[in-house]
């Protein structure tokens, strides 16, 4: 089985059967969009029909705009159009997105990144939380204890499922140098999956916050792939 059809397999299989905190709601763009099973099984398909091994990068957890939409880990609509030259029925802008793919872009070519890393996250759900009046914002495995504690056994094996891909065990690299590092170090210090947990900051906390210093934050994700 190639690297693509293990992905895809993964995700058209991801059920998480667990009791939420009230008014939290998972998200499952391959349950819930054949388009989004599409879009995606398409771009699998296309960068990762190999046998490859690749080391694996984890964001937190899926956004609306990106994987929410796309099905693609840091890939919003515009960005699949731009750089992959592949279609989508939606029209959204995820800044994430345009972070990653400016590395994508420093670090040579998208068919090279793909070749080299294969991008997850840590819970490969993700979650929403809706106010009163119904509307939802994107919400993280660990903004609640409650949260946490009911999706780590989901965590824990979809990571397992995933080492199976063929992913180098040297290292991991983590989208987040905060909340995200902490929990991943912690499983990975009791469960030994990989040698080294390297945290690098989170696209969205670059282009929210740290905008002006972008280039050196990709210069910082270019140090540390390139090895």
């Amino acid at each position: 089985m190639t690297f693509a059809e293990h992905i895809i397999q993964f995700n058209n299989q991801l059920q998480l059967n667990v009791k939420l905190p009230e008014n939290i709601r998972a998200m499952n763009p391959f349950q819930e969009s054949v388009e989004v099973r599409n879009i995606s099984s398409t771009f699998y398909r296309k960068y990762y029909s190999d046998a490859h091994p690749r080391h694996l990068i984890l964001g937190i957890n899926p956004g609306r705009l990106g994987a929410g939409a796309t099905g693609i880990p840091f890939t919003d609509p515009k960005r699949l159009k731009s750089h992959c030259d592949m279609e989508s029925p939606f029209s959204l802008h995820e800044p994430s997105s345009v972070f990653v793919y400016e590395v994508i872009d420093a670090y040579g070519s998208v068919e090279e990144f793909y070749q080299n890393f294969y991008i997850s996250s840590v819970c490969p759900l993700g979650f929403v939380k809706i106010d009163e009046k119904g509307r939802e914002t994107n919400y993280n495995y660990y903004d609640s204890s409650e949260l946490t504690e009911a999706v780590t056994p989901f965590i824990l094996e979809s990571l397992l499922t995933q080492l199976n891909f063929g992913i180098h065990r040297d290292k991991v690299f983590c989208m987040g140098t905060g909340k995200n590092y902490r929990f991943l170090k912690r499983l990975n210090e009791e469960y030994e999956f990989f040698k080294k947990v390297i945290p690098l900051e989170h696209p969205r906390y670059v282009m929210q916050y740290r905008s002006k210093q972008k280039p050196l934050y990709i210069d910082k994700y270019l140090r540390a792939l390139s090895f």
